[in-house]
């Protein structure tokens, strides 16, 4: 073990002078906000903690006064590490003085964080708590209902429903809808069609019921039933409307009938239905693909001419179109365009840039859009495994632990996708000591690695003849998956 304490002694020196050295820089702006602001803090002081066992003590002795307010916006910021937010939360309740009573939100985030790592039985702990607190409501078990149904647990996405009434909650026609949403956005819209037919008598459906099977059929994609669907809703008395319109737009637009659907959005307008710049922005994205740029062009003009100000999102079907046909140059334009109207591009606008360059193989040029992007806009965990990837990938593995150390300097919490990339990497070039602090570090905080980066290391750790820091790495996952781990 030696050698590995002793990788890690120094890579916890490198974090630390790289965390004093940021102080050291500027002594005004984002510092001085950090050293006022609370949570921000707190999330330093958690994510930097390599222990789980010492994170109480940190927490008790950091002299910080957690209100709600700022326990909120620590588990927000804590949103991808389901095992700390739970810490930090639990740490919070046992507080001097009463404890800190978490707000409504809180508990959702809470509630998203852990089922998000599949941490079943401590999610249900905590609804227990907001029952007997009172603060369980439809929402809680919305949350519940799509995260079971992202993960595949249909019958459990049910189960959620049916035992709302056991903690205090009535199920109504909300909650119906969830849970046809939850069922059809994870692609089971027979199952949630099903579940339809057999309670419709229950809840008189409205608009946005019919909206979400239309949604689902479409997506299937089984054209014909979403068309019944729709002729279902008319009987009934249910009047279409602009969501509606906007499904059956999406719908046509993916399987390739957009002159259909330009007819849909002409009826719109012919019955006093403004079509959204959502509606535009499924035409532009959708000539885009085609590369039908001129169309996409004059689409987005013709929006505008009509008195509709485009937002970010058709903004960035633009955005998309022009990176299809590879003119970077416009694309650019685009966004000059769109800061000029007071539209601040977000992670998606740079992310749909990077992306095409990476796919094209451009990626000094990616690199550079990516150190313009962090000067005007926060990236995304999308962005950072987009572009530690793609250095891992061209055996520039000092510059995707540039990316890694600027992403860790600015508070991000890495994703499960994100650690297992450089961890790869790291892998692949033969850096089995700093893949073992980084895997390490993944567990501390909750997440679990997938079983492909587990077996390359531990494949690299048997071959180098350190069985001692695997069966250290072992135990730790055993924690882990002990703390419990409900499936």
């Amino acid at each position: 073990m030696g050698g590995f304490s002793h990788t890690w002694l120094e890579a916890r020196k490198v974090f630390v002078r790289m965390l004093s050295s940021r102080g050291a820089a500027s002594v005004s702006g984002d510092v001085l906000v950090d050293a006022l602001e609370p949570s921000k803090r707190l999330c330093k002081l958690i994510i930097s903690c390599r222990k789980a066992s010492a994170l109480e003590h940190e927490l008790d002795h950091s002299g910080v006064r957690v209100t709600p307010e700022v326990a909120e916006r620590v588990l927000e910021r804590l949103d991808n590490a389901g095992m700390l937010a739970y810490r930090f939360f639990e740490w919070a309740r046992r507080q001097k003085r009463g404890g800190c009573a978490h707000t409504v939100r809180s508990f959702h985030t809470v509630v998203a964080s852990l089922a998000k790592i599949r941490q079943y039985q401590l999610m249900w702990d905590v609804v227990a708590i907001m029952r007997k607190e009172g603060v369980a409501n439809v929402e809680t078990f919305g949350i519940i209902m799509r995260k079971y149904a992202r993960a595949q647990k249909f019958d459990e996405a049910v189960y959620t429903f049916n035992v709302m009434e056991k903690y205090g909650v009535a199920p109504n026609l909300a909650a119906f809808n969830s849970l046809l949403c939850a069922l059809c956005k994870s692609k089971n819209v027979r199952k949630a069609q099903e579940i339809f037919d057999k309670m419709n008598n229950r809840f008189t459906p409205d608009a946005k019921t019919y909206s979400i099977l239309l949604e689902g059929w479409g997506r299937a994609p089984n054209l014909p039933k979403m068309r019944e669907v729709y002729s279902e809703m008319l009987d009934s008395g249910c009047q279409p409307d602009i969501v509606t319109y906007g499904i059956m737009v999406d719908a046509l637009c993916k399987t390739g009938r957009i002159e259909e659907a330009v007819r849909v959005v002409q009826d719109m307008s012919s019955r006093g239905c403004q079509p959204t710049t959502f509606v535009y922005s499924v035409l532009v994205h959708t000539y885009g693909v085609e590369m039908r740029i001129e169309d996409a062009v004059a689409t987005f003009l013709d929006m505008e001419k009509d008195g509709i100000a485009p937002d970010v999102v058709v903004y960035n079907a633009l955005v998309t179109a022009f990176c299809k046909v590879k003119k970077f140059d416009n694309a650019f334009r685009v966004i000059d365009d769109m800061e000029g109207h007071g539209i601040t591009p977000n992670s998606r606008t740079w992310n749909i840039i990077l992306n095409t360059l990476i796919s094209h193989g451009k990626d000094d040029e990616a690199y550079r859009v990516f150190r313009s992007m962090i000067k005007r806009c926060q990236p995304d965990s999308d962005t950072y495994t987009m572009m530690i990837k793609m250095f891992c990938e061209n055996d520039k593995i000092e510059m995707a632990l540039k990316v890694w150390k600027y992403m860790r300097l600015k508070q991000f919490l890495p994703s499960m996708h994100t650690f297992s990339v450089l961890i790869n990497g790291l892998c692949d070039k033969g850096e089995v000591s700093q893949a073992c602090v980084l895997l390490e570090d993944m567990i501390e905080k909750g997440i679990r690695p997938p079983g492909s980066t587990f077996g390359k290391l531990r494949q690299l750790l048997l071959k180098e003849g350190r069985k001692d820091v695997l069966d250290f790495l072992v135990e730790k996952m055993k924690i882990l998956i002990q703390e419990p781990l409900f499936d």
